[in-house]
């Protein structure tokens, strides 16, 4: 019986918090239960920081980031040069083994599309591309020497670079893997009242998680969680954890 598959979402805002180091001690206790991890990371706030000390303008849409030329030259810097090395420090002081990749994620660029929650004009976002597969030979080798990939959100396509939003590639990759467990860690809780810290949703299905989605009641970086948490369901994957601290913190998705 081959071992059971977690990938893993962790958000730039956790790899730059103390919230890092529960986060760590947890993913050595899945190691030690027999689980293969695989972690994909984003780096928002350090992209943020970076162009307003460069001066390049941060536009949002639906959630997501517009990538134009200048964003992606310094997504390159902020996202594979600064949160890979630290999330790969912060799991070797843990006592696993990661080993940082950029390279693992194939793409092509993305065409206009619609978003939830951003009316219903097809939207370009710029150098922004989808997943079209990953460099599993390269996982399993790492994962047969007891390795932890930690695999940065940019997809390489035939002539270019893409930014993908991190939630985006960890569903892609835990369809690709068909994960036992898709586990997205953010710094906020899925609340059902945004304003009340103590209205986590426990569990979800999947059809209430679309009914919250298309409902308004959710927003922000939390769209693109439950969207892509849907997809994953859809095709395939067992479960889905939304939490903050792989304990208490957590809401459960299940088909």
């Amino acid at each position: 019986m081959s071992p059971a598959v977690v990938v893993l979402k962790v958000g730039g805002e956790v790899v730059a918090s103390p919230q890092m180091t529960t986060v760590a001690a947890g993913l050595v206790r899945l190691q030690r239960e027999g689980r293969r991890l695989v972690l994909v990371h984003g780096g928002g706030p350090q992209l943020s920081a970076l162009q307003q000390r460069l001066q390049i303008p941060v536009r949002q849409i639906a959630g997501r980031r517009f990538t134009d030329e200048a964003t992606l030259e310094a997504m390159k810097m902020a996202v594979v040069g600064q949160v890979n090395v630290d999330l790969c420090a912060a799991l070797r002081r843990a006592g696993l083994q990661p080993v940082g990749l950029h390279g693992a994620v194939l793409a092509r660029r993305r065409p206009p599309r619609v978003y939830p929650g951003a009316g219903d004009e097809p939207l370009d976002l710029g150098l922004v591309g989808d997943v079209v597969g990953f460099d599993m030979r390269l996982l399993h080798l790492l994962w047969q020497d007891g390795r932890v990939p930690v695999l940065a959100c940019l997809g390489v396509g035939p002539d270019a670079l893409y930014n993908i939003n991190a939630d985006t590639v960890a569903c892609a990759l835990a369809e690709a893997l068909q994960a036992d467990q898709l586990v997205l860690v953010s710094d906020l809780p899925l609340l059902a009242d945004r304003t009340d810290p103590h209205s986590r949703i426990p569990h979800l299905q999947a059809q209430q998680a679309q009914e919250l989605l298309h409902s308004g009641a959710v927003q922000g970086g939390m769209l693109a969680k439950l969207e892509e948490a849907c997809r994953a369901l859809a095709q395939g994957v067992r479960e889905v954890l939304l939490t903050t601290d792989l304990g208490d913190n957590t809401t459960r998705l299940t088909p």
